[in-house]
């Protein structure tokens, strides 16, 4: 952590206290009868919207377990959505980054996108419709969660599957795209990527001027602009270019968690003039992390965990691919597998203790002290990596409202932070798009 920021962070309270309460003159509730009585009337009127939740297209099937039941293996389906409270969440249609920015490689992206766009809408329009609903809008929103239904609504992880097309921005905002991320962990045709802090190596310099075109087709059509993946500079291009408030859908504070994944204060500065807001994400390593000693853990740990798999003959690099290999290894085969990756996960180069809630809320605490209120939302990354403890899946959506219960946020404050905001930013997308 550079040497502002950790000066920062003490300032506020942050290095070493849990939370800026008295930066902000907001009396904790220590009485925690009185926490949970609260949090439950407040959580159970506003509207909480996660803006980040990857999907797999197999769990939105008209036949077998699906969507619409407590699926044992994923953080979020419509029953921990209402079990949970939780009131809406942005599906995300995400597809990888290749490095070959071809037309081959757009038409298998574009194509593996359109698989997602068709899931969703399977899910509101035939599985559950009278339990969901895609929101296209704002009031859309309002409505659907005034009915007593799950507010849907789509997010673009990766500007990559619209290829070299620009009229693909239209088709994927027609199918209920609302807001869409230029880049992911890797440099697209459109945007540098965040993780090209690893080496330094950058492909535009922020956005390319296809990039660029992009962004004006966003605000013509009233699209939000996602900025969570693409790089520093991409970041603040877009601010310079855009007409609307842009978001970021699933960061967190780059002074709490020096990862290239968070935000700056300068960012956060300038997504405070332009009116947007920063989605805070309860992604375990960009909540808490040490990058000095967490790094040569992360490679050491990486490195065995790649000698294990080719051992035995794991060849798959995607995670669910992965997790089919081992499932289809002969039983005596997969135990030794398991036994060896928890030799290296849990005791060779174990991980510290995990975030928790109150970590996840120092960030929100941190950026309503830099920025205000009115610029702070709220997302998981669930079923992409993202939980804390305390909220490992939609069913535990509560905890994060009694967090900001007990230290002393009111409930218009809360109703800004779980969806307010997002949904006001939406709108002056919209707007701008008339102008």
């Amino acid at each position: 952590m550079p040497i502002s920021n950790t000066l920062r962070c003490a300032a506020l309270g942050l290095v070493a206290a849990p939370s800026l309460l008295s930066a902000q003159n907001r009396k904790p509730v220590t009485d925690e009868a009185a926490v949970m009585a609260s949090a439950k009337t407040v959580h159970a009127s506003v509207l909480s919207i996660d803006t980040h939740v990857d999907i797999a297209p197999s769990n939105f099937s008209a036949t077998g377990p699906n969507y619409t039941q407590k699926l044992p293996r994923t953080q979020v389906d419509l029953a921990k959505m209402e079990e949970g409270g939780l009131g809406g969440a942005f599906l995300v249609v995400y597809v990888g980054q290749s490095p070959k920015l071809d037309d081959a490689a757009f038409a298998s992206a574009n194509a593996q996108a359109l698989e997602k766009f068709d899931a969703i809408h399977r899910l509101t329009e035939q599985l559950a419709p009278s339990r969901s609903e895609i929101a296209y809008t704002a009031a859309d929103a309002r409505r659907i969660h005034a009915a007593g239904k799950r507010v849907i609504f789509i997010g673009v992880e990766n500007g990559f599957p619209i290829g070299a097309d620009i009229t693909n921005v239209q088709k994927f905002f027609e199918r209920g795209g609302r807001y869409m991320s230029l880049a992911h962990n890797g440099h697209s045709q459109l945007s540098d990527s965040n993780t090209g802090e690893r080496d330094g190596v950058w492909l535009h310099n922020g956005l390319s001027p296809l990039g660029r075109q992009v962004i004006a087709e966003m605000n013509r059509l009233g699209m939000m602009i996602d900025v969570s993946h693409p790089s520093k500079q991409s970041m603040l291009q877009t601010i310079a270019l855009s007409k609307a408030p842009i978001i970021a859908s699933h960061s967190g504070v780059r002074a709490i968690c020096n990862h290239s994944r968070n935000m700056d204060d300068e960012q956060l500065t300038a997504l405070k003039k332009n009116g947007g807001v920063i989605q805070l994400v309860a992604f375990n390593s960009y909540v808490k992390c040490d990058p000095a000693r967490d790094l040569p853990r992360e490679q050491a740990r990486a490195a065995a965990m790649t000698d294990l798999r080719a051992e035995f003959g794991i060849t798959a690099t995607d995670r669910r691919e992965q997790q089919a290999q081992i499932q289809a290894l002969a039983d005596e085969k997969r135990n030794a597998y398991l036994a060896k990756q928890e030799d290296i996960t849990a005791r060779r180069y174990p991980s510290d203790p995990p975030a928790n809630v109150k970590d996840f809320v120092n960030h929100i605490d941190y950026v309503v002290k830099l920025i205000g209120i009115d610029h702070v939302g709220i997302s998981s990354d669930f079923d992409g990596g993202g939980g804390v403890d305390g909220w490992r899946n939609a069913s535990e959506s509560l905890n994060v409202t009694a967090e900001l219960v007990r230290r002393g946020y009111s409930k218009s404050e809360i109703e800004k932070i779980w969806g307010g905001n997002l949904l006001r930013v939406m709108e002056q997308a919209a707007a701008a798009s008339k102008r």
